[in-house]
């Protein structure tokens, strides 16, 4: 099952025109799609507020990540101070996996954001956590949070933003999109050998584990024959006719 760094912003000294600072914003954001990863499997490390850029990197190429994912907010210089609005989605140049994310969570935030033509993706060598981590790496500037009209925005759309977003990750890693977790029990039910657990819901996909006849397993979600599943702490697919649920 894929697996992300999630890194919202540490900068505690950046204040929001309304209010707030980027990094409190940012780790509301993280907050609010940590249900819907958990619902649709995606793996997670997440930096803490005491981190910094710096430490996030490190502690991101330090693990196996299948994307480095960093959420901020905006603020323009100069004549542009208080001006500027939109999204922009910021992935390493000559990356195509980093690029391909971009896209599609620039294509959610189009769905949302009041003025799509303002949302854009953009390639970076300038911003360390696209530049400087192994995986590949997106950055997300949600919006200008030095400019009222979007700064607002951002604080009424919260929730908006973090479904959009990790409905883009599913689509990324090629998962079904769940928005919250409906667990049940189940016992594996075969009469040979054992259940795989896959990575993906298809026959074709890894296999992460191998589950006995009459192995009690969680049942995290389900959809289109398939169980997303929890044994033994593997997070990962089962084929729904080979469980009966207790």
């Amino acid at each position: 099952m894929p697996i992300i760094y999630l890194s919202p912003s540490t900068q505690d000294w950046n204040p929001y025109v309304n209010g707030g600072t980027e990094e409190e914003w940012m780790n509301l954001l993280a907050d609010k799609m940590v249900p819907m990863l958990d619902a649709s499997g995606i793996r997670y490390a997440r930096n803490t507020p005491d981190m910094t850029a710096a430490s996030s990197i490190a502690a991101s190429n330090a693990g196996n990540y299948d994307l480095h994912l960093a959420l901020h907010s905006n603020a323009a210089a100069g004549a542009q101070a208080g001006q500027a609005r939109g999204s922009i989605v910021f992935y390493y140049p000559g990356s195509a996996e980093g690029q391909r994310a971009a896209t599609l969570i620039a294509d959610g935030l189009k769905t949302i954001y009041p003025d799509p033509n303002k949302v854009r993706t953009e390639a970076t060598t300038t911003l360390g956590e696209v530049a400087r981590v192994n995986a590949p790496s997106v950055l997300i500037e949600l919006a200008f949070h030095d400019n009222v009209e979007d700064a607002n925005w951002i604080k009424a759309n919260l929730d908006e933003a973090a479904r959009v977003i990790v409905l883009a990750l599913t689509e990324y890693f090629g998962i079904p999109f769940f928005e919250a977790e409906n667990r049940r029990t189940g016992v594996v039910d075969v009469e040979w050998g054992n259940l795989n657990v896959r990575a993906r819901p298809n026959t074709s996909s890894a296999i992460l584990a191998q589950a006995p006849s009459g192995a009690p397993i969680t049942i995290i979600n389900s959809a289109s024959g398939w169980y997303l599943v929890n044994y033994n702490g593997t997070i990962g697919y089962v084929s729904s006719d080979f469980v009966t649920l207790t």
